[in-house]
């Protein structure tokens, strides 16, 4: 799906980050500074590496087994399996550079760190290192040096949408689907961690040992005469100041103290905005394409953002409507993905030529919730040289698919990018039932509601015995002797007649005799058996020419009487009837009623006149002649 929407920024003002309704700006400002450096140091006299060490592990399936060859061949890292594995540091975010795999990447909601500060401190160490004078942008005798100088951090613009990036085909194939793995089991207490796979070519500006406190290392003692620093503060600094150095030299190996002091001084000052921003790797990459120079930054972070992937999704395209916002899964779940064009300044102080300008770069941005369901992690990738727009996004697209999870299984904790401001209010942990609390256990019979607990006060409610049963027959109370004044008032109302347990609603209601209508004439006695159908058989003739054996037949039909039947007297009345039996009375057939009997009806009325008046009758009066 593709919107258009606006960039929205960060400040990173006294150590603290403004992120308002972006909580990915903090990292997203890393990721434009890194951008500004790389453009303003990285020249002609920086050592590249091959364009192709981004891919080369990949295309080779380094790993000496055939089960990491399948895995290559079916578009995952080698070693994306087993990196839970590998034996890291156990505290903090850190990096290892591990050899025919790359650099693994360790974070974890957990490994927040202390944030103690080591810009300055780093930064005044690498400048004795190089014997002092002037960084490119800052004065000589200023005495102290920070970001600020440099005019540092930077912002990025939205740019252009026509100068967006295309959705690369690298990024479209994960959209396909594939199949996910389940999050590595950790131990309780260990909350969410993430680690993946960053290739070669990329140069980390951030300590392998992560920010101060949380060191694997052990701390070695202060010398004699220290200003009484934190010792763990310390031993930090001076592992950021000696990796920062062991950087420059990579990038600037062919040449002269200078550029190299330029790049680790700068890039120390930045290491408070780094750790404050969330950041837990910021890299970049210098690297050779067949003869042109092409550079690109890394930043992986992780920020709180409560809302499932879908939100996630439409919430990037509905704020950044220049962007294109696909949905994609990955091995680690489901990651909304982000391409869209920046534009970032590269201050006058840092220019070569000391004039202020803009680039144009293209950004690819993951985000893939943690299992944890309140945090993301972040990874963008940016680069100014659009033509190399497929070499990185491949390295991306494999990048995401080392991701790999571990989780506790318990509720998700705020991931600490900075340290709160005073104003905010703090989280308040939720109360805790006790080790031996039963929730169905009965409660017990308590003091009224002015004496217990106000957190327990409320309507009081009935519960049933455990050997209630609601399908049981009702018993009913008897019927009160007092008034209706008397009795209680939740048991007033109109009686009802309840039947007796052994009511049958369907047996035959029993009825009064009816009145005897025999006729006084025996005529049934003689009346032969006759046939309905009024068939006529021979005397010595069967009934049944098949031989088959019939019941005795009933008693016979009777002819119809010559008389009307006899209209009995009228009987006695009937006693009154209790009130259940009032209605209107219908009669009832004996058991013995045949409904397909023919019906006896009464004889016909004689309409033979008295004197004979057809025989005198003249032809004259006659219909027919």
């Amino acid at each position: 799906m593709t919107q258009d929407g606006q960039f929205s920024d960060g400040r990173f003002t006294d150590g603290q980050f403004d992120a308002e309704a972006n909580p990915f700006a903090a990292a997203e400002q890393v990721s434009a500074t890194l951008g500004t450096l790389t453009d303003a140091l990285l020249d002609e006299r920086t050592s590249r590496h091959p364009a192709a060490s981004l891919s080369a592990l990949r295309a080779s399936g380094t790993s000496g087994t055939s089960g990491a060859s399948e895995a290559s061949e079916a578009g995952q890292h080698p070693a994306a399996e087993a990196l839970f594995g590998l034996p890291l540091a156990p505290n903090g975010p850190v990096h290892t550079t591990l050899p025919r795999l790359g650099t693994v990447i360790t974070a974890g909601t957990a490994r927040p760190g202390t944030g103690a500060p080591l810009a300055d401190r780093a930064a005044t160490a690498l400048l004795a290192r190089y014997g002092g004078g002037a960084v490119r942008g800052a004065i000589a005798d200023r005495g102290t040096t920070s970001a600020a100088l440099f005019q540092l951090p930077v912002t990025g613009e939205i740019a252009d949408p026509k100068l967006r990036p295309p959705f690369a085909p690298a990024l479209a194939a994960l959209a396909g689907g594939q199949q996910t793995r389940q999050p590595v089991e950790l131990a309780t207490g260990a909350g969410t961690e993430v680690r993946l796979v960053v290739p070669p070519g990329f140069h980390p500006l951030t300590s392998p040992g992560g920010p101060a406190g949380v060191s694997a290392r052990t701390v070695p003692p202060l010398p004699a005469g220290a200003d009484g620093a934190d010792p763990v503060a310390v031993a930090a600094a001076d592992e950021l100041t000696a990796h920062l150095a062991e950087v420059a030299e990579e990038l600037f190996s062919a040449t002269g103290q200078a550029p190299r002091r330029d790049f680790a001084v700068i890039a120390a000052t930045l290491a408070d905005l780094v750790h404050a921003s969330g950041t837990v790797y910021a890299g970049v990459c210098a690297l050779d394409a067949d003869g042109r120079a092409t550079e690109a930054t890394l930043v992986v972070s992780l920020a709180r953002h409560p809302l499932p992937i879908t939100a996630l999704a439409t919430e990037l395209a509905t704020v950044r409507r220049h962007a294109e916002v696909w949905t994609v899964l990955l091995p680690a779940g489901p990651a909304a993905v982000l391409v869209e064009g920046r534009t970032v300044p590269v201050p006058g102080a840092l220019a070569a030529d000391g004039q202020r300008r803009w680039v144009v770069t293209s950004v690819v941005q993951a985000f893939v919730p943690l299992p944890d369901g309140v945090s993301v992690l972040c990874v963008q990738l940016s680069t100014a040289q659009p033509e190399d727009w497929e070499l990185y996004t491949e390295a991306f697209a494999e990048l995401l698919k080392s991701v790999q999870f571990g989780w506790d299984g318990g509720t998700g904790v705020p991931v600490r990018a900075s340290a709160p401001a005073a104003e905010e209010p703090t989280d308040v942990p939720a109360p805790e039932p006790p080790a031996d609390f039963n929730p169905f256990a009965q409660l017990a019979d308590a003091e009224t509601a002015e004496d217990r607990d106000p957190a327990l006060r409320g309507t009081p409610v009935t519960v049933p015995p455990p050997d209630f049963n609601p399908f049981a027959p009702e018993t009913l109370p008897p019927a009160p002797t007092e008034t209706a004044e008397e009795e209680d008032p939740a048991l007033r109302g109109t009686p009802v007649m309840v039947p007796p347990p052994d009511f049958n609603p369907f047996a035959p209601e029993t009825l009064p005799p009816l009145p005897d209508t025999t006729p006084d004439t025996d005529t049934t006695a003689t009346a032969a058996a006759t046939d309905p159908f009024g068939t006529v058989t021979a005397a010595d003739q069967p009934s049944d020419p098949f031989g088959t054996t019939l019941a005795p037949q009933g008693p016979a039909v009777p002819p119809p009487p010559s008389a009307p039947p006899r209209i009995p007297a009228p009987a006695e009345t009937a006693p009154e009837e209790p009130p259940l039996l009032k209605g209107t009375p219908v009669m009832i057939p004996p058991p013995d009623f045949n409904p397909f009997a023919p019906e006896t009806l009464p004889p016909l009325p004689d309409t033979t006149p008295d004197t004979d008046t057809t025989a005198t009758q003249g032809p004259e009066t006659s219909p027919f002649g």
